[in-house]
C-alpha cells in the first residue's frame, strides 16, 4: 500500500478545532462531510466542551475520541497546533492535514514551529499535508476533506483525473471548472508548504492509484528534484499521461549565478527541460490543462504520431485548424492513393486534399460524413489522429442519431486513432461520444491544441530516459581554476577539444610563442579578476607578425591597468587564430534543485536576443547531445542551412557529453561553466574560451 493511502481513504476522520458555525474553516470541512454522505465515523475535536458540533457528538480532546483514528483535520489557531499534532501521534493517527497558516511562509519562527511539527510526524511515522494545506477531496469515498468555498456551489465527481497541487486556491479554482464541464476527478490534493508530503510525492501516489488514468499537477517551487524525476518517470512507465504546471519564476539577475550560462537558466527554462525529459507535457493555462487531460481520459491512449487528418464542411475553419496544427508542429500528409480514390467517387466535386473540404454536397450523400471519415481513415492512411468538423449538427439528436452511431463504430474500428469531433452539440450527445472514445470539442484550435499536446507526450515518452547513466564523483578536488587558461587545462585533460597556447610574461615570450604557433594569432589578458576579458578590451584577433604581437602585448597590459586597474595580471595568451566555423555556447548550470544542467546555444546574438538555448539534465550520451542540439532553432546553420557547409555535428556532440560527464563527477564543487565560444569546424570543433566557477 501506497504511504499516502490512509490520506484519501480514511474509515474515521476527526476535525480538531471543529466548529459549530457551518461557514468557518473549522465548520465548513464537517459540513462537506456530512452533506456528501461520507460513509466514514465523524468526530468532532474541540476545547470548548461542547457537547455537540453539528448534530455529532463532541469531544475536547483527540485522546477521548473512542476507537481508532485514520485521518485528522487540525484547524486551531498557530499556538495549538504543535500539541493537537502531538496528540494525534499518541491516538496512533495515520495521516494528518493541517489546515492552519503562519508557518514557515511567515518568518523564522514560523520556520521552525514548522520543522518540529515534521520531527513529530516522522518519530510517529505519521504522514502530513501542510500546513497552510486547504484539503483533499476523494470523490468515490464522499470524501471532501477541505475548507474550499467552492464546494459551496457544487461537488467535484467521480472520474479518472487526479490533481496535485501546492496553491490551494489553484486547486480549487482547477476542479471547480472541472467540474463545471462535467469533467470527473479521481483524488484531489492540495499541499500547502509541503513540510512532508509534496507535490512529487502526490504524482508518485497517483502513478500508483488504479482510479487515476490521467495525472494533473501544479508546482510553485521544488526541493526534491530528484523525486520529481522519478515520479514523472513512473508515471510515464505507467502510461498515465501527466500535464503539469509551473506557476511563478526566480529572480535570474546577477546574483542568480556566476556564468553566462546561469543568467540564461532561469527558472522556467530548467523546469521544462525536465518535464519533456520525464515524458509530461507543461501546459500554460488551466484551460490547456484541463482540455488536455480531459481528452486523454476519453481517447485513452496517446496519439501514435504527430500526423493528423482534417475532414471540415467548411474551408476556413479546414485552414484555421490546418494553421494551428502547423504552428504546433503537427503535419497534415497528403491523402492517400486509396482515399483519394475513394473519396472522388464518394464526392465528385470536392477536391481531395488535407483537410479535406466536403462542402455542401456532403449532406446529400447517404452516410455522407461517415463513408467520409472512413475512407480518411482507411487501411493505407497513418494519420495519428481525425478531426472531423460537423459544425452544429450534433445540437439535433435525433437528425445525429445515425452519424453518432456510425462514428463510434468507425472508432471501435480504428481504436489506435484518436478521433475528435468539433461541433456544437447537446450535453447527451457529447457524453454518448466521449463514453464510447470520440473526443469532443465545441471549438477547433482547443481541439488541436489538445491533440498537439497529447501527440507531443506520445514522442516524449519514446524517446524518455528510464534513468540516468551514472557517472563516479571524482575522487580529488577540483584545482583552482581563476583564469581561462587554467579552465580550459581542466577541460582538455576532460576530453574536450582545445588549442596549443602558452601564457606569456613578455613581449619576447610572445613573439616566439607565435613564431612557433605561426600566424596569425590571438592574444587575450590573462587574470582572474577579468573573467570577461571584451569588456576591458582585452582580445586582439587577427595579429599577423611578430610586431603586431609585440606591439599587441602591451597594448594589453595597458588596457587592463586602464580599465581594471586592481586586477591581477597573470600576462598574455597567445594562441592559433581559428578561421571559418560556427559558433557555439555550451554551458554547465548548476540548479539548486535538479543538479547540473547542460546548456546548448549559437553564439552571437541568438543567445543574448532571442534566450534560443535549450537545457538537458547531465549526464547526456553523445546521442542525447543531439537531441539537445537539435532543439536549438538556429542548430539548423549546422547542417547545410542553404547550402552552406555542413559542420562536424558528431564532434559537437562528443564535446558536450564530456562536459556533461565532468559536471557530474565535480558536482559538489562546481557553481557553473561557460565554453564560449566552441566553434564546431567541418571537420571537429574547438574551445577557444572558457570560464569554470566554483564553490571554493
Amino acid at each position: 500500500m501506497h504511504p499516502l493511502h490512509p490520506l484519501f481513504f480514511p474509515t474515521s476522520v476527526a476535525l480538531i478545532g471543529a466548529s459549530s458555525d457551518p461557514e468557518r474553516i473549522g465548520g465548513r470541512p464537517l459540513r462537506f462531510l456530512l452533506e456528501a454522505g461520507f460513509k466514514g465515523r465523524l468526530h468532532p475535536v474541540n476545547r470548548s466542551g461542547a457537547a455537540e458540533i453539528q448534530g455529532l457528538p463532541a469531544y475536547a480532546s483527540l485522546l477521548d475520541v473512542p476507537g481508532p483514528v485514520d485521518h485528522a483535520i487540525i484547524a486551531v489557531p498557530v499556538p495549538g497546533v504543535e500539541a493537537a499534532l502531538k496528540e494525534c501521534a499518541a491516538k496512533g493517527v495515520k495521516a494528518v492535514q493541517v489546515f492552519t497558516a503562519g508557518f514557515a511562509e511567515v518568518d523564522a519562527a514560523g520556520v521552525e514551529l514548522q520543522a518540529r511539527l515534521v520531527a513529530i510526524c516522522r518519530e510517529a511515522g505519521m504522514r502530513m499535508v501542510g500546513p497552510n494545506a486547504l484539503g483533499l477531496l476523494n470523490p468515490s469515498q464522499n470524501f471532501y476533506a477541505t475548507f474550499s468555498t467552492a464546494l459551496n456551489g457544487l461537488r467535484p465527481k467521480h472520474g479518472v483525473i487526479g490533481l496535485a497541487t501546492q496553491s490551494g486556491a489553484f486547486g480549487s479554482a482547477t476542479y471547480g471548472m472541472a467540474t463545471l464541464r462535467g469533467i470527473g476527478l479521481s483524488r484531489v490534493i492540495a499541499t500547502g508548504n509541503e513540510a512532508d508530503v509534496d507535490v512529487a510525492e502526490c504524482i508518485d501516489y497517483l502513478a500508483e492509484d488504479p482510479d487515476t488514468r490521467v495525472i494533473c499537477a501544479a508546482l510553485e517551487a521544488c526541493k526534491d528534484g530528484a523525486r520529481l524525476r522519478a515520479a514523472l518517470r513512473k508515471a510515464a512507465v505507467a502510461g498515465k499521461p501527466v500535464i503539469i504546471m509551473k506557476i511563478g519564476s526566480t529572480d535570474v539577475g546577477a546574483a542568480a549565478a556566476a556564468t553566462h550560462t546561469g543568467s540564461l537558466a532561469g527558472n522556467d527554462a530548467v523546469y521544462d527541460a525536465v518535464f519533456a525529459e520525464c515524458g509530461a507535457h507543461r501546459a500554460q493555462s488551466v484551460e490547456e490543462m484541463l482540455d488536455l487531460a480531459h481528452l486523454c481520459a476519453v481517447i485513452g491512449t496517446l496519439p501514435s504520431n504527430e500526423d493528423i487528418g482534417i475532414m471540415t464542411g467548411s474551408g476556413g475553419i479546414g485552414i484555421l485548424m490546418a494553421d494551428n496544427a502547423t504552428e504546433l508542429g503537427m503535419k497534415l500528409p497528403a491523402l492517400t492513393e486509396s482515399a483519394n480514390a475513394a473519396l472522388r467517387e464518394l464526392l465528385p466535386y470536392a477536391v481531395p486534399a488535407n483537410p479535406f473540404d466536403t462542402t455542401a454536397q456532403v449532406t446529400a450523400v447517404p452516410d455522407g460524413v461517415a463513408r467520409t471519415i472512413e475512407a480518411m481513415l482507411g487501411k493505407d492512411a497513418a494519420y495519428g489522429s481525425l478531426f472531423a468538423y460537423l459544425a452544429h449538427v450534433g445540437l439535433s439528436p435525433k437528425r445525429f442519431q445515425s452519424t453518432e452511431d456510425r462514428l463510434i463504430a468507425i472508432h471501435r474500428e480504428h481504436p489506435d486513432r484518436a478521433l475528435v469531433v468539433v461541433m456544437l452539440s447537446d450535453e447527451g450527445v457529447s457524453q454518448r461520444l466521449e463514453a464510447a472514445g470520440v473526443a469532443v470539442f465545441a471549438d477547433p484550435t482547443r481541439a488541436v491544441r489538445a491533440i498537439a499536446g497529447a501527440a507531443r507526450m506520445a514522442r516524449l515518452r519514446r524517446d524518455m530516459r528510464t534513468a540516468d547513466v551514472a557517472v563516479p564523483a571524482a575522487a580529488q578536488k577540483l584545482p583552482t581554476v581563476a583564469t581561462e587558461t587554467q579552465a580550459k587545462a581542466l577541460l582538455g585533460a576532460a576530453g574536450i577539444p582545445v588549442l596549443p597556447e602558452k601564457t606569456c610574461n613578455s613581449a619576447s615570450d610572445a613573439v616566439a610563442a607565435a613564431n612557433a604557433m605561426g600566424y596569425p594569432v590571438v592574444a587575450k589578458i590573462v587574470s582572474a579578476d577579468i573573467p570577461h576579458k571584451t569588456e576591458v578590451g582585452g582580445v586582439l584577433v587577427g595579429l599577423q607578425d611578430a610586431d603586431a604581437v609585440a606591439a599587441g602585448y602591451d597594448i594589453l597590459l595597458a588596457r587592463a591597468a586602464e580599465r581594471a586597474p586592481h586586477a591581477r595580471i597573470d600576462g598574455v595568451l597567445i594562441a592559433p587564430m581559428v578561421r571559418g566555423g560556427v559558433e557555439t555556447i555550451i554551458g554547465i548550470h548548476m540548479d539548486a534543485v535538479f543538479g547540473p544542467m547542460v546548456m546548448f546555444g549559437l553564439g552571437g546574438t541568438a543567445v543574448e536576443l532571442y534566450k534560443d538555448v535549450a537545457f538537458a539534465s547531465a549526464p547526456l550520451t553523445p546521442a542525447q547531445s543531439l537531441t539537445l542540439v537539435d532543439s536549438v532553432r538556429a542548430s539548423a546553420l549546422l547542417k547545410g542551412w542553404r547550402g552552406g557547409p555542413v559542420y562536424d555535428v558528431p564532434a559537437l556532440c562528443n564535446a558536450i557529453s564530456k562536459l556533461s560527464e565532468f559536471a557530474v563527477q565535480h558536482a559538489d564543487q562546481l557553481a557553473g561553466i561557460d565554453i564560449n565560444p566552441f566553434v564546431v569546424q567541418t571537420e571537429g570543433g574547438v574551445c577557444l574560451d572558457a570560464l569554470i566557477s566554483t564553490t571554493h
